[in-house]
């Protein structure tokens, strides 16, 4: 088979897999954060699919593939990607069991059962969650839905950025991408898209929040390493440990992937600074890119010379908010300045 037809074929596929869960989600220029940051701002407005983010991109398009004849789905999440297996088993007619870790708020477990979903609340951080999930999969014969680590999740992933070049026409392409990082799942589909469309030549910068930085310390140490506990506030990041390939990635030759991170107190201020000025709210996970903008680390990696001083537009993926509300949001004020 040539090789247009199997990029026909995965196109087609792609747009069956749009049809039937993921939105193609707005792409909207923001005038406060250009001027911010002295180039055009683009905003990737993944929190506003069905699910709350962009993680019913890739679960949605590894269910279709591996759940259509499944007794259940099973999956371990902090938030996101469990609103994203319960909504895709919801659609699928198919039982969702999501384990959380007691560390989610109260509302994510209350938005999980609203979607039909079996909650389990297991363990202290993510890790204890997926232990069990893994469990139940083997013992109750459940289909297994990573949150991130897979790679039918990054190839779902990967359709936001063809959608982003489809918006700004050919000729035009993103100076840089601004990803948060949890277990890498968003970095990988993300560098996938990249390859896809033929932007290999974008840098991606990689945020995460101190406390729950385990691909930044996996770049620091030159291996994947695992974290002794999370002690961020932005439990959706809260992954101990990255997967291979978003290491991998920051490793590679082929792409440049950019590690930064910034303070829970950097993240919450983003957030809020966001509501403010663009009047969308969310979680503290989606906060640590928007702090890339807000807090000044575009300008230091131009000043840095790790991003051209004649930045092209930067794009900005706003990962989604299914895991905050205004009391949250309060909450966590109150928490971070005490």
């Amino acid at each position: 088979m040539c090789t247009f037809q199997l990029h026909l074929e995965a196109a087609l596929a792609r747009r069956t897999m749009a049809e039937h869960f993921h939105l193609n989600t707005p792409l909207l220029e923001t005038v406060s954060m250009s001027k911010r940051v002295g180039t055009t701002v683009y905003l990737k407005m993944e929190n506003s699919q069905p699910s709350g983010s962009f993680k019913i991109r890739g679960i949605g398009h590894l269910c279709q593939q591996l759940a259509r004849q499944s007794k259940g789905v099973v999956c371990a999440s902090g938030g996101n990607a469990g609103m994203a297996a319960a909504y895709t088993a919801r659609k699928m007619g198919v039982p969702a069991t999501i384990v959380v870790p007691s560390s989610s708020p109260q509302l994510v477990v209350q938005r999980l059962r609203d979607e039909g979903a079996t909650v389990k609340i297991i363990g202290k951080v993510w890790d204890d969650a997926n232990a069990e999930a893994l469990r139940l999969a083997e013992t109750e014969g459940l289909t297994f839905v990573p949150p991130f680590d897979h790679p039918l999740l990054w190839q779902g992933h990967a359709s936001m950025i063809t959608e982003v070049a489809d918006s700004l026409g050919p000729g035009v392409k993103p100076g840089a991408v601004l990803v948060s990082v949890g277990g890498g799942g968003l970095l990988c589909g993300v560098a996938q898209g990249l390859k896809d469309v033929g932007w290999t030549d974008v840098p991606i910068i990689a945020m995460e929040t101190v406390g729950a930085h385990c691909f930044n310390a996996a770049v620091k140490a030159g291996r994947v390493v695992t974290l002794d506990d999370i002690t961020s506030e932005a439990k959706c990041l809260g992954a101990k440990t990255v997967c291979r390939k978003a290491f991998e990635y920051s490793q590679c030759s082929e792409l440049t992937v950019i590690s930064e991170l910034v303070t829970d107190q950097q993240a919450l201020q983003a957030v809020e600074t966001f509501l403010d000025e663009e009047r969308v709210l969310v979680e503290m996970a989606c906060g640590a890119a928007l702090a890339a903008v807000y807090s000044g680390f575009i300008r230091r990696l131009q000043d840095e010379g790790q991003l051209p001083t004649l930045l092209g537009p930067l794009l900005v993926i706003v990962c989604g908010g299914s895991s905050v509300d205004m009391k949250q949001l309060a909450h966590l004020k109150h928490k971070l300045q005490t």
